[in-house]
């Protein structure tokens, strides 16, 4: 099965978020499944008529997402989903608790600005 993929210049969403979304969607919808190997950065450039950099900086963005993992010179694949994500989560979290908390809010208003966020980025 070969990555088909189109990029559109005209978009307002940059090259590299169309390549991250698009693999994201496909992975998570089941059409690219685990252990799916991508192409390598360069092919895939190529392929697309972009950068690089740019097939790379998505790359990188899916790898922090959990969507991909990179196994050094055997390539790049899709990722089994969940632990990576959940972990990752998790950790942001953590962060975000420990930043709320240090800011002075107590647990109320930290839950709302939590879950104003969360309405913000998934609608309500």
């Amino acid at each position: 099965m070969a990555l088909q993929m189109t990029v559109d210049q005209d978009a307002a969403e940059p090259p590299y978020e169309q390549i991250r979304a698009g693999i994201a969607e496909r992975a998570r919808a089941g059409e690219l499944p685990v252990g799916y190997k991508l192409p390598t950065v360069r092919g895939f450039a190529e392929e697309l008529g972009l950068a690089a950099n740019t097939v790379a900086k998505a790359y990188r963005a899916l790898e922090a997402d959990g969507v991909i993992e990179t196994r050094g010179r055997n390539g790049t694949f899709i990722a089994a989903p969940g632990d990576t994500a959940a972990r990752e989560a998790a950790a942001a979290a953590v962060a975000f608790a420990q930043r709320a908390h240090r800011l002075g809010l107590d647990h109320d208003a930290a839950l709302a600005a939590a879950s104003d966020a969360l309405r913000a980025v998934y609608g309500d």
